[in-house]
């Protein structure tokens, strides 16, 4: 018997799968728990437009990605910092220091998880700091740390 699978089956397959089993094993485990369906042609059509469905909205979340990495290398983000004598700096920028920076000045929602700084910012200066929006989209932000 053909089953689709509605939830993973561990050393059945995956979610959306259509899969091969006995018709006991069909019979008496899938489909009582509902791990899976029949696989008749109307099941099998709904399956098509879901993963469809699904296919567009991954689309449409990989665009808005892209238009936010293009918002995001337009703009410049400044930040202070307190500086002593010799110009020696008290503490750093942090990455949530960065995102409401970025609200605030370019009114752009930010989750500061995204944002990737190899080292902490403790000095002054033009640094690039790496945002990860998508797995497949990553960009580029500038922060100008001025000392005060």
């Amino acid at each position: 018997m053909e089953v689709i699978l509605m939830q993973d089956v561990k050393s059945l397959g995956k979610r959306g799968d259509i899969v091969k089993v006995s018709d006991g094993y069909a019979r008496n485990f899938i489909l009582p728990k509902k791990l899976g369906v029949e696989a008749t042609k109307q099941n099998l059509y709904e399956l098509k437009l879901q993963k469809n469905a699904e296919e567009k909205k991954r689309a449409e979340i990989l665009e808005e990605a892209r238009q936010l990495a293009k918002e995001l290398e337009a703009i410049k983000v400044n930040l202070t910092i307190k500086a002593g004598e010799g110009g020696r700096t008290f503490g750093s920028i942090s990455t949530k220091e960065i995102a409401s920076a970025v609200n605030e000045q370019a009114g752009l929602q930010l989750d500061r998880k995204k944002i990737q700084l190899s080292e902490p910012i403790k000095n002054a200066g033009s640094y690039t700091v790496g945002v990860k929006l998508h797995p497949k989209v990553t960009a580029e932000l500038k922060v100008e740390v001025q000392a005060v």
